[in-house]
């Protein structure tokens, strides 16, 4: 699944106000009011119990089946379990004065105590923050300002986050977020749980309330907060497990952070609404995860495109005879070139599905092994009623490009926090996610880049995918990334950055060779550009950006 950023449309003058804190349109300079009590709606919606049900009948249908297994900490949480800490989870904060909206910030990574907090704190109305601890390091404290949260749980392991100097520079309490242990000695906030009743506690939240905020990259800039209510984040949850085909009887291994939607939704809730395994890496490893499979019988393997070139690039001696039990992996987060993927397929013999989502919205499309379209990430989600559309937000014809424009509810505002912990509106009602795609007369959806990706050469676009996808069908290519520089004749040029695969020998003639064959003369690259491995975003995505800032600075001069 393609994660996607950077919208391009923009509200002005709307009415829409968010609970207990202040919104601005994204093009004003101008705050809205901060939101009194007569603002507060009085026809509020019913609560939002849809998290504590799917808790409570779990637990009752199969109270000792595990619901998470962590292969990393070699411990793992039972259905009943987890319904008792949940249930304490809720007394606690309770006990807190934590209501709805109310933030509680994490700064913590995969693991069993983070989804706890995760699932089990939004199951009780609060508002979960989950900040990405590797990638958002140096903005703690800008972070934790614009959130305003009443309470800060913390990895004491994580040896990035200074709690001691943090916590008084930031607002609300600190908490050490613990370990958990079934037999009673467990520490931190989970330490003071032990000490909590285990009796229900009817959610304080609507359905317009806010679920979570999530941070971005901020690869470019300051990170933004994605916020969803609970009606995003509840309606994406259910179509997202019949995509996948989910049933109790599935295992999905996981190792993407579950700091950003993509992971939340599909590994986190769509397994708990339907009663599966999660069984949580704490990030990936080329050289564990079939073991993984193996020992943890996964039905389902969640990968994204770099993950599968890795096992390309370094293979593992494995095939689907000898894993029957897993049905497919998964792809997303960029996409999969065609030929990357074929090659896996048939290294491997694993299907490979590949979903598509933005951060500001969750999942888009899902699909499984038998309802998957190769090159494409399947059919959208119905609810989402996915448009392809040109510049003028005209529809355009089956199988022509265009952006990639969604809107699953009659009247709904995506919002993001800013620095200043400002609501701004990304968009009203319909979104695009400024991402390029062709829908094709099945239905089915293939995205073929970011539209700021696109190289526009003497009035003619050029997707860097399409080359992409070229140049990956020379054997000892294992990475390859297009990008468009400037050009005094023809406004940009294409320039190509391959690496080799391990032992392979790689030059440039080899490459245009290759490329003279396949591309026609405008769509050629101007220059090839042979480095050891290319850059990726943390969350596995090929680092167009930074390729420019690199060719900016080593041949911008001579150009």
């Amino acid at each position: 699944m393609t994660v996607s950023y950077g919208l391009k449309t923009v509200v002005h003058n709307t009415s829409f106000r968010a609970t207990n804190y202040r919104l601005t349109d994204q093009n004003s300079a101008m705050d809205t009011p901060p939101v009194t009590a007569a603002d507060t709606p009085t026809n509020r919606g019913a609560p939002e119990t849809s998290l504590r049900d799917w808790i409570a009948a779990n637990a009752e249908k199969h109270p000792d089946k595990i619901f998470i297994q962590s292969v990393d900490q070699d411990k793992a949480i039972t259905f009943g379990q987890f319904k008792t800490v949940c249930d304490r989870m809720a007394n606690y904060l309770q006990s807190k004065g934590i209501g709805p909206n109310d933030r509680v910030a994490m700064l913590s990574n995969n693991s069993i105590e983070h989804l706890c907090v995760y699932i089990g704190g939004m199951a009780y109305g609060a508002t979960v923050c989950t900040i990405h601890v590797e990638m958002n390091a140096v903005y703690f404290e800008q972070i934790l300002n614009a959130l305003q949260p009443k309470l800060t749980l913390y990895e004491d392991s994580e040896d990035r986050i200074v709690s001691s100097g943090l916590s008084g520079k930031t607002p609300g309490d600190w908490l050490n977020l613990g370990n958990w242990e079934a037999d009673g000695s467990s520490t931190g906030l989970y330490g003071a749980l032990e000490n909590c009743v285990s009796d229900p506690v009817e959610p304080i939240s609507r359905w317009e309330d806010d679920a979570s905020i999530y941070y971005t990259s901020g690869t470019a800039s300051a990170p933004k907060g994605c916020i969803v209510s609970f009606r995003e984040l509840i309606e994406n949850t259910p179509p997202t497990a019949e995509g996948l085909g989910l049933t109790e009887e599935d295992r999905v291994l996981e190792f993407r952070a579950f700091n950003w939607i993509s992971a939340q939704v599909l590994s986190g809730l769509s397994p708990l609404s339907k009663g599966a395994t999660i069984l949580l890496a704490r990030k990936f490893s080329q050289s564990r995860y079939f073991n993984w499979v193996k020992k943890h019988k996964a039905t389902i393997g969640v990968c994204n495109p770099t993950g599968l070139a890795m096992f390309l690039n370094r293979p593992i001696d494995i095939h689907h005879d000898d894993i029957p039990h897993l049905r497919f992996m998964t792809s997303s987060s960029a996409p999969l070139m065609p030929e990357t993927w074929k090659q896996f397929e048939d290294k491997y013999g694993v299907p490979v599905a590949q979903g598509y989502g933005c951060s500001e919205i969750g999942w888009i499309a899902v699909s499984n092994e038998n309802t998957r379209k190769f090159g494409s990430v399947g059919k959208p989600l119905a609810y989402h009623k996915l448009t392809i559309v040109d510049g003028d937000g005209k529809e355009v014809p089956l199988g022509e490009a265009g952006e990639i424009e969604l809107g699953g509810f009659r009247t709904n505002a995506y919002r993001y926090l800013d620095e200043n912990g400002d609501q701004r509106i990304h968009a009203q009602d319909r979104l695009r996610t400024g991402d390029l795609g062709i829908m094709d007369e099945d239905g089915c959806v293939s995205v073929t880049g970011r539209a700021k990706d696109l190289i526009i050469r003497g009035g003619v676009n050029i997707s860097p995918a399409e080359v992409d996808n070229i140049l990956l069908q020379i054997p000892t290519i294992a990475e390859a990334a297009t990008i468009g520089v400037p050009d005094n004749i023809y406004g940009e040029e294409v320039v190509c950055y391959v690496a080799p695969k391990d032992g392979a020998t790689l030059t440039t003639e080899i490459v245009l060779a290759h490329c003279s064959t396949r591309l026609p003369k405008f769509r050629m690259p101007k220059q090839i550009i042979v480095r050891n491995e290319l850059p990726k975003t943390e969350r596995g995505k090929m680092n167009r950006l930074l390729l420019k800032e690199q060719w900016q600075e080593e041949f911008g001069g001579t150009e």
